[in-house]
Formats: C-alpha cells, sequence, structure tokens
C-alpha cells in the first residue's frame, strides 16, 4: 500500500470522502487546506451523465467567471489589418499573421490563449498538432474564431475558462485562487456550472448532472452536494 505523505494525511483530516457537503462548507474546507507557498487554483469537477464517445453527447464551451480567474493569462491573436489593429488596443500580447505562424511553428510559444479571425483559419489550421495538444487551438464553438477580436481578447484577460468534456464523462475548470473570498468563488462556480448545462447536448439522456467535487492545487478532493449549487 503506497505511504501517505504527512502533508496529505492532514489535509484529509476532517472530511469525510462518502459526505456531500453544501458548496459553502466545502469552499471553506478547501480553502482552510490551501496551505502551499503559492496561492492555489481551486478546482471544479462535473461527472456528467453524458458519453463522449458519441458525437451527439459532447459537451464542449466557453465561461466567462464573473470574479475571474485570478491568472494573468497571455493572448496572441491571429488577425491582419484593422483587426489586428483592434486586437493590439484591446490588450493581446502576442498579435501577427504569417510570421506568427513561423514562430508558433520553431517552437516559441510565449502565449496561454490564442484568437483568430476567420480568414486566418487556414493559416492557423497549419498548427493543429502544436496548438490543438495544449488546449490552444481557436474555436468557434468556444469564441475564439471571431471577427470581433475586441471582446474575445477582453473575456480571455477577464476570466474566460473553456471546458470540454473528457472520456470518464468529466469537465472541470480553474474556477479561481484560494486567496479568493468565498462568496466570490461560489459565484464563479454557479457561473461555470450554468455554462455547462447550458451546453447540454441534444444526446445526452437521464440525469445530466451527476456528481460535483472541489479541490486546490495541492489539496484534497471534497465532494459537493449538487443541489447547493443549483439552488442560487
Amino acid at each position: 500500500m503506497a505511504k501517505i505523505g504527512k502533508r496529505t494525511r492532514s489535509g484529509r483530516e476532517g472530511i469525510d470522502p462518502e459526505n456531500l457537503y453544501s458548496l459553502e462548507d466545502a469552499l471553506k474546507l478547501v480553502k482552510d487546506r490551501a496551505k502551499a507557498k503559492f496561492d492555489e487554483t481551486v478546482e471544479f469537477v462535473i461527472n456528467l451523465g453524458v458519453d463522449p464517445r458519441h458525437a451527439d453527447q459532447m459537451v464542449r464551451g466557453v465561461c466567462v467567471l464573473p470574479n475571474g480567474t485570478g491568472k494573468s493569462v497571455r493572448v496572441a491573436v491571429f488577425a491582419r489589418g484593422d483587426k489586428a489593429d483592434e486586437a493590439k488596443a484591446a490588450g493581446a500580447d502576442v498579435v501577427g499573421a504569417e510570421e506568427l505562424v513561423e514562430q508558433v511553428q520553431s517552437g516559441t510559444i510565449d502565449f496561454d490563449r490564442c484568437i483568430a479571425t476567420p480568414d486566418m483559419m487556414p493559416l492557423v489550421g497549419r498548427l493543429g498538432k502544436i496548438l490543438g495538444p495544449r488546449g490552444m487551438m481557436p474555436n468557434p464553438k468556444v469564441g475564439t474564431v471571431t471577427q470581433d477580436v475586441a471582446s474575445a481578447v477582453s473575456d480571455a484577460k477577464g476570466g474566460a475558462v473553456e471546458f470540454r468534456v473528457e472520456k470518464a464523462g468529466i469537465v472541470h475548470g480553474g474556477i479561481g485562487k484560494a486567496s479568493f473570498d468565498e462568496a466570490l468563488l461560489a459565484a464563479n462556480i454557479r457561473a461555470f456550472t450554468d455554462a455547462v448545462i447550458k451546453a447540454k447536448p441534444a444526446g445526452a439522456k437521464g440525469s445530466y448532472i451527476k456528481r460535483m467535487a472541489l479541490s486546490s492545487t495541492m489539496g484534497p478532493g471534497v465532494r459537493v452536494d449538487p443541489s447547493s449549487v443549483l439552488q442560487a
């Protein structure tokens, strides 16, 4: 049996792994156990009643968290002319066309999020094998292929979180920092949950929201009662 470290053991103390905690109680437990030397990210996980192997049960979308993520996000925009100027004015960190594609192909990726105008996609499409595995490929479904580059940059900088269901029917997202006030984290969680519900696919059958859990980067997981999230 694997040895459990002192930090892990102390973090789990006082948490019943079988109990469903209210959102407010779960947030308190997670925040109290975020003892790392850095400001830990609070992760929220939802188990969905979908099978993403079927195309009509894929869940994907984006949520702009009302209180941001607490992270500093570097945004790149693939655009030309007026749209490139709009992106720069909106605060994009990296803006370009062919030269930016060449930069990424050479292995230089100094950004966290990627936006493109529709006319740039034939070029950006060449970067699929590089950006795709990193979850950075621009996609119209999550608003990162758009003519409105200014709004997309503003959303990305202001706390937009993309989500996509994984094999086991799980969606997750970083919904803030452990230093955030509990009320701010709760508002972010409810906004994220609302976005996931709105993204419910036509092929989903039976119960859609199955289970929920919270954790911090280095902390233990805490199960959350879905009714306490959905009631507000």
